[in-house]
């Protein structure tokens, strides 16, 4: 994938807290993994919503079920600190 360089603002602390658990050359790599995994986020969401439009809300199972494998797969992420 190419790259291109954009400068982004964080709050001090933020930052000061993500450069001591990455150091100084992982915080563009981390940024990058948060900023790709709210994109798939978002367009999980896009889905939902189109899905919802389509075919209905989902009934209260269902939902209580997709929350159970959202909760897995967050669990999957930040034991693999993603």
């Amino acid at each position: 994938m190419a790259t291109k360089k954009y400068t982004v603002t964080l709050p001090e602390e933020l930052a000061e807290e993500i450069l001591a658990e990455v150091g100084p050359g992982g915080v563009s790599a981390y940024v990058t993994r948060v900023v790709e995994r709210r994109r798939e986020q978002d367009r999980l969401g896009e889905l939902v919503a189109w899905m919802q439009k389509e075919y209905g809300p989902l009934t209260e199972e269902e939902q209580a079920a997709s929350a159970a494998e959202l909760r897995d797969i967050e669990r999957w992420f930040e034991e693999r600190g993603l």
